[in-house]
């Protein structure tokens, strides 16, 4: 088994700093990412040892084993760092807490066949990492998103619209691996969505943002929205048109019908998260129109009106 040399890899040199580290790895990413050069399995593996490399230099303390015990650092972190543990499998039998370099043989019967990647996953799983991820607000399309073991918490807003229909979003990690996460209808401002195994990027949880809409405003499950009603058929009644999330629906106004009377139209509203093919309610308010601009006849009609109120 080859050992490979991550900081040559990356072409940095052993003291490099963790600015300099990301500068050349989001540049190697980008020249071996898998979207520009499809069928490229050179470009792959290349791909696949940049990132291996960047996951241990970019971490502290994977780095601190790598820089201290080189090809065998896997090792030390497989006897729990403890380094008394780690040296005593590899004295070289003279004593004095001496010490010699495994050759990749000897290494290999230790450890079995399989190449530097497979212990690498065998020691830090299939997520290769644990770094917090980098917020960097919400977003409507592309996000970047770091490999991690644990469910790491990335932010996303939807439209209203969105909201009602279920969505989709392409997140992207920082190594430049893309993936489809699928947001459900009914989601709400702090609704929290699961994603697992996103991409082999591990766990991850959206924490959804619903943005304010121009018409309609949300409680919970239902949606209130404003109808505009003249005048005449708020007193004689008669109908209108109010919208909903689809399509506009015909609603029915009484005779008589006050400013702000709120009518409820049933399973009109957004969907339940949790109970499928079930919808909150409409609530209608009605916003009464007066006449503006009045001709001679109507005003003389309306001044009639008033003396019979007397």
């Amino acid at each position: 088994m080859d050992y490979k040399d991550y900081y040559k890899i990356l072409g940095v040199a052993r003291n490099a700093d963790e600015k300099e580290i990301k500068k050349a790895f989001r540049k190697l990413a980008q020249q071996y990412h898998p979207d520009k050069n499809q069928g490229d399995a050179e470009a792959e593996r290349k791909f696949k040892e940049v990132n291996e490399a960047y996951t241990v230099l970019s971490d502290k303390e994977k780095r601190s084993q790598y820089d201290r015990f080189g090809s065998q650092w896997e090792q030390y972190a497989r006897t729990g760092g403890n380094a008394q543990d780690f040296w005593s499998q590899y004295q070289g039998g003279r004593g004095g807490g001496q010490t010699r370099t495994v050759s990749p043989e000897e290494f290999e019967q230790m450890f079995g066949g399989g190449d530097f990647s497979s212990f690498f996953e065998s020691l830090f799983g299939g997520g290769m990492g644990g770094r917090r991820p980098q917020s960097t607000g919400g977003f409507n399309g592309s996000r970047s998103v770091p490999r991690t073991r644990a469910a790491a918490e990335v932010p996303v807003s939807v439209t209203l619209e969105e909201a009602y229909r279920g969505t989709e979003r392409t997140l992207q990690s920082d190594e430049g691996t893309r993936f489809q996460v699928t947001i459900p209808a009914g989601v709400k401002t702090g609704s929290k969505v699961r994603v697992s195994n996103a991409g082999g990027m591990g766990n991850i949880i959206l924490v959804v943002t619903v943005k304010p809409h121009d018409q309609f405003q949300r409680e919970g499950d239902n949606l209130r929205v404003k109808a505009s009603v003249d005048l005449y058929t708020a007193l004689l009644g008669g109908e209108v048109q109010a919208p909903t999330m689809e399509r506009p629906v015909i609603l029915t106004i009484p005779a008589g019908t006050q400013n702000g009377r709120t009518f409820r139209l049933r399973g009109l509203g957004m969907p339940h998260l949790k109970k499928g093919g079930e919808k909150g309610d409409l609530l209608v308010e009605v916003e009464v129109k007066l006449p503006t601009a009045l001709t001679a006849e109507e005003r003389e009609l309306f001044e009639k009106l008033r003396a019979m109120q007397k």
